[in-house]
């Protein structure tokens, strides 16, 4: 079920979502500051590409970097981020085929929030939450 999701996901918006988050990631990187970040647009671009069966964790080594570059990640662009995708995934689940689409989007707003700190893990489950 999970792969057909997948497909599905990646042919009408997750190839588009993908592109977005590593443009972003390209221009993250330009900097020496920035580095840290475009690693984290990289990794929630990967996670926008096939997000069914996939969750996120935060890890326990992060520290108190990650935690600051969360909260400067999310004055500076998280909050954009999480609004694009509740407004995408509310307008998803407007009908009954795309409320899993739209479940998929609301999975990506606490990692577009804060990305640093957390990983991607393989769930059994096409709909494991993240929260």
């Amino acid at each position: 079920m999970k792969t057909i999701l997948n497909v599905i996901w990646l042919v009408l918006s997750g190839f588009w979502l993908f592109l977005g988050y590593m443009l972003a990631g390209l221009l993250l990187c330009i900097t020496i500051i920035g580095i840290p970040f475009g690693i984290a647009a990289f990794r929630i671009g990967i996670y926008a590409l096939w997000p069914f069966g996939y969750t996120t964790v935060e890890r326990r080594d992060a520290g108190a970097p990650s935690c600051i570059g969360n909260v400067l990640w999310l004055v500076l662009a998280g909050w954009w981020l999480a609004i694009g995708h509740i407004v995408t995934g509310l307008a998803l689940c407007v009908t009954i085929i795309g409320i899993p689409f739209g479940i998929a989007n609301f999975k990506l707003i606490p990692v577009s929030l804060f990305p640093l700190g957390r990983e991607i893990v393989s769930t059994n489950q096409p709909f494991a939450s993240s929260w």
